[in-house]
């Protein structure tokens, strides 16, 4: 197709397509877990969180990085062959190693009974990395409608398997095997619709480039996930297993605002600001930051005013020791929105070894922290831990990474600090409005109104400003960089 897409058109469609389908989505895990925590106990739900927190943090390395090589790339169906071929080969031979060690991992972890559901899970990290190649077709054409069929269509039929199979007795183990039943149908259907076929070769001239990008890239994912599950670790390990599901609970509740804000921004953030990386747009990052701060920033504060009335409400008087705990996680998940896009916005200008220090610092400062904080006060002392490396090491670091690509920090402060302030007296809003009502669901209505309101009556100008600014700066971008439709091997022009 020769019709020329500008990137503000792109974008728009991207985001409201990935808006739908994280709200859907979002919408229907939500209703599952008030489920499933309804008929499994916290024990059952930590074996689970251990076996899941095996398979995340290798699900990093599947790809070794180059899903986001192709999409920032100018020529990926030149590559698309060597990729195919290097991330099936680390996908079977991280299978493999999870498999064969699946007893040895559970037991270090704490819980003997995890061993068979880490094993089964471990065919994942195969399908992951068979499914490199068509998700950034999708992701680089912005083709956010089809991703949106492929998710529903994984947790429709995920679901169902794993319902069906708890009310048959399969206990933890119909939480691994739903969830594979839904992945290798998501793989197939990711094809379909990408229209990529199955290519596999091997380039030497493009692999020594390929592996260079993505290697460092793959490192900053696998530190990321080992350092947002190093606490799973810590609680299982010196906690044991039940209060590993109240914390893996409350760790899900707070990940709802940086999973549906998150996932809707960085559906579109990478190959957004690849695009304006080659015009040296350093004021990119400044004109997101102001709307996905103030969104995170509200929905992390509602989580944390009120966990309890949440907690109680939604899964019940069983689950309440959880809500000590999502007071702090809530207000991490927030952060670790804004983290996000910082993250992406350096992939995307190339700066993948940066990413990457900043994850080996993340990582660092926070295991030694994770393990003093589960002695010092079990898995609240975690959520504490948390926050505190966040904002005062984290933070630091990405402004420093983010100062070498000329990128101006005081502006990007400039977007974050007034929501920072409108959070306080809305904050206060809510614990008054609650205190003044004895049941757990006035208190949540009650508390969450007062809290927006506030916020909002403190925002409202502000916050219109900055949207007008990003798309302000979309438009603009739109006239320097045009975006040709992608022909069926995903080719853009050189600019």
């Amino acid at each position: 197709m020769t019709a020329s897409t500008s990137l503000q058109a792109l974008v728009g469609r991207g985001l409201a397509w990935s808006a739908l389908s994280s709200l859907v989505l979002r919408v229907g895990n939500f209703l599952v877990g008030i489920f499933l925590a309804r008929i499994l106990a916290p024990e059952q739900f930590g074996v689970f969180a251990v076996a899941l927190t095996v398979q995340t943090v290798l699900m990093t390395l599947a790809d070794l990085g180059m899903s986001t090589d192709l999409i920032r790339s100018e020529n990926p169906a030149l590559k698309a062959p060597t990729v195919a071929t290097l991330a099936a080969a680390s996908g079977a031979a991280l299978s493999a190693l999870m498999a064969s060690s699946s007893q040895n991992l559970a037991d270090l972890l704490g819980s003997e009974e995890a061993g068979p559901v880490i094993a089964v899970m471990s065919l994942s990290l195969l399908l992951a990395g068979l499914g490199v190649v068509p998700y950034a077709s999708l992701q680089r054409k912005f083709e956010q409608k089809k991703l949106f069929i492929v998710a529903l269509a994984d947790f429709v039929v995920g679901n169902v398997f794993v319902v069906v199979l708890v009310l048959a007795g399969w206990g933890v183990m119909a939480l691994a095997v739903g969830r594979l039943i839904a992945q290798a149908l998501a793989l197939v259907l990711q094809f379909i619709v990408s229209g990529e076929k199955i290519r596999f070769g091997y380039d030497p001239v493009q692999a020594p480039g390929v592996l260079r990008f993505g290697l460092p890239v793959a490192g900053a994912n696998l530190i990321s996930w080992s350092l947002l599950n190093i606490d799973n670790v810590a609680v299982s390990r010196l906690a044991g297993p039940t209060a590993l599901g109240f914390y893996f609970l409350a760790f899900n509740i707070s990940n709802w605002p940086m999973s549906a804000l998150g996932q809707v921004v960085r559906a579109v953030s990478i190959p957004a600001f690849a695009q304006t990386a080659r015009t040296r747009d350093n004021k990119a990052l400044a004109a997101v930051t102001g709307p996905v701060s103030a969104a995170s920033l509200l929905a992390g504060l509602l989580l944390a005013v009120l966990a309890q009335p949440i907690v109680e409400i939604l899964y019940g008087p069983l689950w309440l020791p959880a809500a000590n705990i999502l007071v702090w996680l809530a207000l991490f998940g927030a952060i670790r929105t804004v983290f996000d896009l910082a993250a992406s916005y350096l992939l995307a200008w190339g700066a993948a070894k940066a990413a990457f220090l900043v994850q080996t610092v993340w990582i660092c400062t926070l295991g030694p922290a994770v393990f003093i904080g589960v002695r010092a006060a079990g898995p609240v002392g975690v959520a504490i831990a948390h926050i505190t490396v966040a904002v005062f090491i984290v933070l630091p670091a990405y402004g420093l990474a983010l100062r070498r690509t000329g990128t101006s920090i005081a502006l990007i402060a400039s977007r974050v600090w007034p929501p920072v302030v409108a959070a306080l007296p809305a904050a206060g809003a809510a614990a008054a409005a609650m205190a003044a009502v004895p049941t757990p669901i006035g208190r949540l209505l009650t508390g969450g109104a007062a809290a927006c309101i506030v916020y909002a009556l403190m925002l409202a100008l502000w916050l219109w400003r900055r949207v007008y600014e990003a798309r302000a700066w979309l438009s603009e971008s739109s006239t320097s960089t045009t975006v040709i439709n992608a022909d069926p091997a995903g080719r853009l022009p050189r600019p």
